[in-house]
């Protein structure tokens, strides 16, 4: 039989051959590194056996699907060691996931798992995965697999939602059986470095009436080295973890009894986030748009008219307002809007429309609400309240490209500013969609050519698109190597529609306008929380909420300081003063050696004292006020945008 290869070259096999001699046939080294295999674009175990006319590709540790291959295995071997250790354990499932895998579980009565016991079962893996133990995969029917888990209820009920004509495959890896379509490695000698990472509660299927399970997470990589590098940028990720750095630095607060997911600016954090929108708003009124306010909420019959109320309803809030009196109620229901763009649509129509309107940009920093659960609710970047920074621009069919292409010019400036490198997606037409055949092609391929102007080159998510119309996603790459989502550029077809928008064209008939989505920050909020992240707290100094500090160092200096003050807030500088500050060197060992440094910068003089830090001097200072503690005080000036300089 003829087998055909990636390169369109063919191997003569004999019948009965798997993906493990087509690997051999090709060389020896491949069959050492194969991992699985790709048969007519459906992943397979090595042992799978392949037959006459089979496109077949050999999955490696160098493949695209080498990596999730091999998390996914190793979950499997986390699962084994956690059989082993204690006894009775039920399983739920155990993916690979980005960066990683985990595995849900349930617990015998009495016994806990927390990162101290994690070296325990690492080594219990260590042990497992050294033996080279085979991961081995067979077909049973649903009767023998009910037999082969009656003791695990959680793969029981998986078990009952399979389709009945839905092949039943099970993997077994020493004592662990799983139910899992696979494929796997052929043993756990093909496995990488890993590592547990962390344990939490998660609902069986993420449903809230469902018990709460424990989630062992890890990580994986095919060598050590990546697994050092990605285990240090985890710890650099914590470090820079906006929710702690928000608080330390002022910026935003939580508070249980105001609700989840639902952020309080302080002064500082208020500073940042005008400071964005202002910079924002320039730049957007010299590109040509005009900005608009809408409502935080509506009445009911608009969201049915956009399709909201039907499609995402479980997400918004919705409640009733007395129209009426007291003696005579008329209630009617109103939601809070989850996103702008109805408002927006409503002003379009507001008004007749030419083509000599078009292209019509309009924006908005407008506050949505979302119910998420709470479960996922993280800081700013997941929030139930945030602010979009969203535009809406409705052109000719004509004028898409250039309106992308002014866009995407945009996002560049913006993403450059902060030193974002970024990649872009296209995503393509789902299986449920709105829409002419020839629209989506002229939508996606203007998408394709605004990309393509711009020298952005792009992968493309096939069918991933909204069923409304395809989309750009710029997803930027922060210091320590993340990526985020970030801006996105929509089409919509569906807008229009509902709305029955119309603009009068050249020769005086009706057409509807295309309309285009468009965020670059994406939610003001999140995009805060990476850029405190990205740079440690330590923002640009134009975006900082303390730029400058006016510090007097004795009470002769406070009318200058005090001056000086004045004429930099003045200047749009945000300044903060303080009353003293001294800042000691020298040698600890010895207070003898210890020297008080006083500075003041008052315009273009400064006024430096040095003497000995002596008895009478620490009166002194204590009689002026002078704190001993200067770091401390330095950082609760300027938190994380202190000098670093500035030592204990």
């Amino acid at each position: 039989m003829n087998i055909v290869l990636p390169d369109g070259s063919v191997k003569e096999l004999e019948e009965g051959a798997t993906v493990a001699d087509v690997a051999a046939s090709i060389g020896a080294g491949l069959a050492r590194a194969a991992l699985a295999g790709i048969v007519n674009d459906t992943p397979v175990d090595l042992d799978a056996v392949v037959s006459d006319g089979d496109s077949v590709a050999i999955v490696t540790a160098k493949s695209d699907e080498g990596l999730e291959l091999m998390r996914h295995s190793t979950a499997h071997l986390l699962a084994a060691a956690l059989t082993d250790l204690y006894p009775g354990v039920k399983f739920g499932v155990g993916p690979a996931i980005e960066n990683g895998f985990y595995y849900d579980i349930e617990l015998p009565e009495g016994a806990t798992v927390s990162p101290d016991d994690f070296a325990a079962i690492e080594a219990r893996m260590a042990e497992i995965a050294k033996s080279a133990a085979a991961i081995t995969r067979r077909e049973v029917t649903r009767d023998e697999a009910r037999e082969i888990f009656a003791d695990q209820p959680l793969k029981l009920e998986l078990i009952d939602e399979l389709p009945e004509d839905e092949a039943i495959s099970v993997y077994q890896l020493g004592d662990f059986a799983d139910l899992c379509r696979g494929p796997h490695v052929p043993d756990t000698g093909k496995l990488g470095a890993y590592k547990l990472t962390k344990v939490a509660g998660a609902y069986w299927k993420g449903d809230s009436d469902n018990e709460m399970l424990t989630r062992i997470y890890g990580t994986a990589f095919f060598n050590k080295k990546e697994l050092e590098e990605y285990l240090h940028n985890l710890e650099e990720a914590e470090k820079r973890d906006h929710r702690k750095l928000g608080r330390e630095l002022g910026i935003y607060m939580m508070e249980p009894m105001a609700g989840v997911g639902l952020p309080l600016y302080l002064p500082k954090g208020a500073r940042v986030i005008r400071t964005l929108q202002e910079w924002l708003r320039r730049d957007l009124y010299e590109r040509g748009y005009e900005e608009v306010i809408t409502p935080h909420i509506y009445n009911a019959d608009v969201w049915k008219t956009s399709g909201h109320y039907g499609f995402y309803h479980e997400n918004m809030y919705f409640f009733q307002i007395n129209e009426g009196t007291d003696e005579e109620p008329r209630y009617s229901e109103y939601g809070v809007k989850p996103m702008n763009c109805p408002g927006h649509v409503i002003i379009y129509k507001n008004e007749l429309h030419s083509y000599r309107d078009l292209p019509l940009r309009y924006f908005e920093f407008g506050t949505v609400y979302r119910h998420e659960m709470s479960g996922v609710v993280h800081g700013l970047l997941r929030a139930r309240g945030f602010t979009q920074d969203d535009a809406h621009i409705f052109c000719t069919k004509d004028q898409v490209v250039d309106e992308v292409v002014a866009i995407l010019e945009l996002v560049d400036y913006i993403m450059g500013t902060f030193g974002f490198t970024y990649e872009a997606e296209i995503s393509t037409r789902p299986d449920k969609s709105i829409g002419t055949d020839d629209m989506w092609e002229h939508a996606t391929e203007s998408l394709k050519e605004a990309c393509a102007r711009r020298g952005l080159a792009y992968d493309i998510n096939e069918g991933d698109g909204a069923f409304y119309g395809p989309k750009i996603d710029i997803k930027v790459k922060d210091a320590i190597g993340r990526t985020w989502q970030c801006s996105t550029v929509q089409v919509d077809f569906n807008m229009p529609e509902r709305f029955e928008l119309t603009y009068r064209t050249e020769d005086n008939t009706e057409e509807r306008p295309w309309m285009l989505h468009r965020a670059i920050f994406g939610s003001i909020e999140r995009f805060l929380g990476i850029l405190i992240e990205h740079y440690a707290g330590a923002l640009p100094l134009w975006l900082a909420p303390v730029q400058v500090a006016v510090i007097p160092i004795a009470d002769r200096h406070k009318e200058a300081a005090e001056d000086l003050a004045r004429r930099l807030k003045a200047a749009g500088v945000s300044t903060k003063k303080f009353e003293y500050v001294v800042t000691l060197r020298g040698n600890k060992a010895d207070d003898a050696d210890f020297q008080v440094e006083m500075r003041l910068s008052v315009d273009t003089d400064e006024e430096v004292l040095e003497y000995p830090l002596t008895e009478d001097t620490m009166q002194e200072m204590y009689y002026y006020d002078v704190q001993i503690g200067a770091p401390e005080m330095m950082r609760q000036a300027f938190g994380a945008y202190a000098p670093d300089e500035i030592s204990d």
